[in-house]
């Protein structure tokens, strides 16, 4: 008998959606891999298409847009409120790249997929116009769903619980197709639940000072440079270690730096270390996005310094009002006095350590992955 194709498509639209993704597609191919065939697709490069390389690409720049210009981050979240799921997917998807649409449609016809399970809302509507529609999951990394992330799919996920009871008073949703899951953080995030000191050893930075990582996204764009640059100026046993990501010119301007003598100053650029940089932190300070998971599931408070969309906005409220793990402070300048003061006296986090660490448990993608393969199996029941 043909093993049942599920299929895993990473879209990178500021690694926020990468991140789940890779989470899932691990654990369920550990879990019920022998049972099905698991597909995991880089889905807009690995054909060379250039009309579907070009779409996301345009998909990245926005997120690079609204990270610099947080106003036009802001309209576009509203417009698609304005519009609704509908025509504001159908703009987004076959009105601005016709052509990728189409290439992007051959593409999905020819992995012909069973069921597709995405952490994008594209992917989810690629899907849903197959000509034999698959079964369709969609997993929303964020606080809630955005008009976008609802365009129907067979089952929806979600880990947060504002984002899961707003779901469950419209009318197409309810308990049986909308799921709440542990957040999917990355499963090596479980490796590096060990001592502090033990982790900057290994790192070679010092393990005594108060250690701060700063982000802003996958592209570095943001108040990252002011915060680094002010911080960087201290007098104090601080380590600074600024993410820059991709965004190269930012990483070459740090290197020009010369900090205090007591400061340790360790810009990054995009690396498979940064889960092992967060849990060596005291702090996580930065833009609001699933990097706030990460910093919480390791127990470190953080101090959100900008929101580039409502979509980021309603994240930060998530751990700032829900967990409790995290302030807002949107002025460097005094970004940086809090910083200083948390450094002189660490106690003052304790409060939001305690409320991270507390918040530990919602976190992993084995649930989800559960949840996926019941829903397969209730469509699929040979496979039991």
């Amino acid at each position: 008998m043909k093993k049942i194709k599920v299929l895993f498509p990473f879209v990178e639209a500021g690694f926020g959606h990468i991140m789940p993704m890779k989470s899932i597609e691990q654990t369920f191919r550990r879990k019920y891999g022998d049972r099905v065939e698991v597909v995991s697709s880089k889905f807009y490069t690995e054909t060379g298409n250039k009309h579907l390389k070009k779409y996301e690409q345009m998909i990245s720049r926005q997120v690079r847009i609204y990270d610099k210009f947080t106003a036009i981050g802001h309209v576009a979240s509203v417009s698609t409120e304005i519009f609704g799921a509908e025509l504001s997917s159908f703009t987004a998807i076959r009105m601005f790249a016709p052509f990728a649409y189409k290439a992007a449609m051959k593409h999905m016809e020819e992995i012909s997929p069973d069921v597709v399970f995405s952490t994008h809302w594209v992917t989810n509507y690629y899907a849903e116009h197959m000509k034999t529609k698959p079964l369709t999951v969609m997993y929303c990394p964020d606080a809630q769903l955005n008009e976008l992330f609802e365009y129907h799919s067979d089952l929806n996920m979600i880990s947060m619980p504002y984002g899961y009871l707003k779901a469950l008073r419209k009318k197409q949703y309810n308990k049986q197709n909308m799921k709440m899951v542990p957040f999917l953080i990355r499963n090596e995030a479980f490796d590096y639940c060990k001592d502090k000191k033990e982790l900057r050893r290994e790192l070679g930075i010092p393990e005594d000072n108060f250690t701060v990582v700063l982000a802003e996204g996958g592209y570095g764009i943001g108040k990252i440079a002011k915060l680094s640059e002010a911080l960087i100026k201290e007098h104090l046993p601080l380590t600074v270690i600024p993410m820059c990501g991709k965004n190269d010119k930012l990483y070459n301007h740090f290197m020009s730096l010369k900090p205090s003598e007591e400061v340790t100053f360790r810009p990054y650029r995009f690396t498979e270390q940064i889960l092992k940089l967060e849990a060596a932190a005291d702090l996580f300070c930065g833009k609001s996005g699933n990097i706030l998971a990460e910093a919480t599931f390791f127990g470190n408070p953080s101090v959100v310094t900008n929101c580039a969309t409502i979509i980021e906005k309603k994240i930060a409220d998530h751990y700032i009002n829900t967990v409790g793990s995290a302030l807002k402070e949107l002025s460097v300048k005094k970004a940086v006095k809090m910083i200083e003061e948390f450094a002189k006296n660490p106690a003052l986090l304790e409060p939001y350590k305690k409320e991270a660490q507390a918040y530990h448990e919602n976190f992993g993608s084995e649930k989800a992955a559960d949840v996926l393969w019941e829903k397969i199996t209730e469509v699929y029941p040979e496979l039991l």
